[in-house]
């Protein structure tokens, strides 16, 4: 069983930064993609950013520029800075893996808040 464990989040102020990451622990098998979502408040989760095992990474439109994805394969870790933080960045952030056989698993989120 794999768990993903998630770390970074806080209060920040608008154009701050904030490193998110993400760690798994436990039987993992190839890893195709590490992804970040994030829900806020009353909306729908939606993708933030994509790393594939070949490093290939997309951005949605809202945080291209000012997010960076990477991954440390060697620890199964995938990251995400955040630069220029504005408050509708406010969410909760979750990563999600996706592995070359099938399946996918969650974390459990963390809290970023950006606010004066």
């Amino acid at each position: 069983q794999v768990q993903l464990v998630e770390s970074g989040g806080g209060l920040v102020q608008p154009g701050g930064s904030l490193r998110l990451s993400c760690a798994a622990s436990g039987s993992i098998f190839s890893i195709y993609a590490m992804d970040w979502f994030r829900q806020a408040p009353g909306k729908q989760r939606e993708l933030v950013a994509v790393i594939t095992s070949g490093g290939i990474t997309t951005y949605a439109d809202s945080v291209k520029g000012r997010f960076t994805i990477s991954r440390d394969n060697a620890k199964n870790t995938v990251y995400l800075q955040m630069n220029s933080l504005k408050p509708e960045d406010t969410a909760v952030y979750y990563c999600h893996y996706r592995y070359v056989m099938g399946g996918d698993d969650w974390g459990q989120g963390t809290q970023v808040t950006v606010s004066s």
